[in-house]
């Protein structure tokens, strides 16, 4: 009962079923695509900057001057690689170290628990204003004054004992005398 009403959907079971299907064979053949493109890609780069080696018909002196060249090309290219891992672990520690400043610096700060302070519309005026406050507020001066006697006057007193009037009031008699007595006072 307190649950709200679901909508019916406009699509049929089945008809769902059969275009999640679709959905799911799409996305595996985009996958698929997208492995075959970051594969041929590798290759592309791959024969780009490592081109396949001849080494028919080399003697020992240039295959020792070949495997030198190999190695200084290994040596440039690990020493850019710890240069780099060096600069992201710097990036991380320097990262970690903010990150737990600003923790600290959210610890430090705790709010002050607010106490209710009164404070009068001049006070409040002359804080605002400063000194071109010269005008005091008596808010209290424009309120209605109101009459103690006057509210007497109008909700007059029955001092009559209830006991007396059970019987007369009793049945429909009784509440259309109360009804009618109700409204005449109302007028």
């Amino acid at each position: 009962n307190l649950l709200p009403m679901q909508r019916k959907s406009k699509i049929s079971a089945s008809r769902k079923l059969m275009l999640k299907s679709l959905m799911v064979a799409k996305a595996k053949e985009e996958l698929e695509q997208e492995v075959l493109v970051k594969e041929e890609e590798k290759q592309k780069y791959l024969a780009e900057k490592a081109p396949p080696l001849n080494t028919g018909g080399f003697s020992l002196a240039q295959l020792q001057d070949l495997c030198r060249e190999l190695h200084a090309k290994i040596d440039v290219v690990d020493e850019e690689r710890y240069d780099i891992e060096a600069k992201v672990m710097l990036n991380t520690r320097e990262i970690k170290d903010l990150n737990i400043k600003v923790l600290d610096l959210r610890g430090k700060f705790k709010r002050p628990n607010l106490r209710r302070v009164r404070v009068s519309a001049d006070a409040i005026l002359r804080s605002l204003l400063g000194s071109k406050h010269k005008v005091s507020m008596d808010l209290r001066a424009n309120l209605k004054s109101v009459k103690k006697e006057d509210t007497e006057k109008k909700r007059p007193v029955e001092d009559s004992d209830w006991r007396k009037n059970v019987e007369a009031m009793s049945g429909m008699e009784g509440r259309k005398k109360m009804f009618d007595a109700a409204k005449g006072s109302a007028q």
